[in-house]
């Protein structure tokens, strides 16, 4: 059932910025403004938790209108972002209070907010709606700045706010915040279940909607094996700054990393799509593939991107009104998909055919597992490939 729109949520709509010499260098002084407000912040809270103080948001406001009083380097930048620093700093506080209260342990708090460095994260800064204006198709901030946006599509909808952004590669990005808009597709009368995994990024029960290794990060190992090695040859000595050829190569090498994730994300994005025009409901294994970092398979399962696959279908449902259901992956590889029975061990990763032990069926490891997302999910799986009542249980080894 399709959702109202006012239901949906929000988006972000991010497009590459061009900036002239002035407007860049105005962002970098924003920057710094916001900087200094942030590290007062720390400041502050530092001093009011050993006089056995208490400092929330009102008090952090009192003292950036102070700041912005007699401080008139301050007063030069537009207020919006310092506010914005300032709630920012809050809610990061706030969420480290609330984790050590709740006795997480160490491993999951959230750190308490820490100094920021001259040379340390790359400039963001964020912008409410009384904060920016489009004009004549560019972007005119807070403080007299004004930059012009590479406009790669429209805007859906007014927004509310806006992140101005640099990244590791000195490219500088707008995010704009809008409403989500809901683009409700025609009904199909067709369900998929996904099974996640390292040989294949995805196995669904239809085998025309599997989604094979597209092995981007392997494609480009050798291009970024020759700019680290370029790195290495010269890389400066300690409290040093690298040379011309060295700064070359590393931005080379950010540069690979880069496009490297962007493939990633558009096949993610492309096949999304596909499955979700197809089918109204989609089960989904509920697969967290962190716990593979740690283990010999860590290299092929982050070229996988099977995190960035995962969260790109279920944007994509959303965005489209389809019913994703995430199913938990336990015993998944182990329960039969023809009768429910269970095996008595759990199977070996070089074991890729599923055989049931109390009725006989065989099939591929994988497609098993894929079937049984679709029969936890309560979904009606009566037309899946080798589950309709009839059906003979594939014999094929994937």
């Amino acid at each position: 059932m399709a959702r109202e729109n006012e239901d949906a949520g929000h988006a972000r709509y991010t497009y590459r910025l061009r900036l002239s010499r002035t407007a860049r260098a105005a962002l970098l002084d924003e920057r710094s403004r916001c900087r200094w407000i942030w590290n007062e912040c720390v400041a502050r809270s530092k001093k009011a938790h050993a006089d056995g103080e208490k400092v929330g948001p009102a008090a952090l406001d009192r003292m950036l209108t102070d700041a912005r009083r007699v401080t008139p380097w301050l007063r030069e930048g537009g207020s919006v972002p310092q506010q914005q620093t300032v709630r920012d700093f809050g809610r990061s506080r706030a969420k480290a209070v609330k984790d050590i209260r709740d006795r997480l342990p160490q491993h999951r708090r959230a750190g308490m907010p820490r100094w920021k460095k001259r040379r340390g994260p790359a400039p963001t800064l964020n912008y409410t709606r009384r904060g920016f204006r489009l004009k004549d198709g560019r972007l005119c901030l807070a403080g007299g700045i004004v930059v012009t946006v590479v406009w790669s599509r429209g805007l859906p909808a007014e927004p509310s706010s806006v992140r101005v952004y640099r990244d590791g590669l000195g490219d500088w990005y707008a995010s704009f915040v809008v409403p989500a808009q809901l683009e409700p597709l025609p009904a199909t009368g067709r369900v998929l279940g996904v099974d996640w995994g390292v040989r294949e990024t995805a196995t669904t029960t239809d085998v025309a909607y599997d989604l094979p290794h597209a092995e981007h990060g392997r494609k480009a190992a050798a291009g970024l094996a020759r700019y680290q090695r370029m790195m290495a040859r010269r890389r400066p000595p300690r409290g040093k700054a690298g040379s011309r050829r060295y700064r070359h190569a590393r931005r080379q090498a950010a540069k690979l990393h880069a496009t490297v994730a962007r493939q990633r994300q558009d096949t993610a994005r492309k096949w999304a799509k596909r499955v979700v025009a197809d089918h109204d409901a989609i089960a989904v294994e509920d697969f967290r593939p962190k716990f593979l970092a740690r283990t010999t398979m860590a290299r092929k399962a982050a070229d996988a991107a099977i995190g960035a696959t995962k969260r790109a279908l279920v944007e994509m449902g959303l965005k489209h009104a389809r019913d994703v259901r995430l199913v938990h992956p336990a015993h998944t590889t182990m329960d039969c998909a023809q009768c429910g029975a269970r095996a008595k061990h759990a199977l070996p990763l070089s074991e890729r055919t599923y055989v049931c032990t109390a009725c006989g069926a065989s099939s591929p490891r994988d497609k098993n597992s894929a079937r049984v997302m679709l029969i936890r999910a309560g979904l009606n799986p009566a037309g899946v490939e080798g589950i309709g009542p009839g059906c003979p249980p594939d014999s094929q080894a994937a």
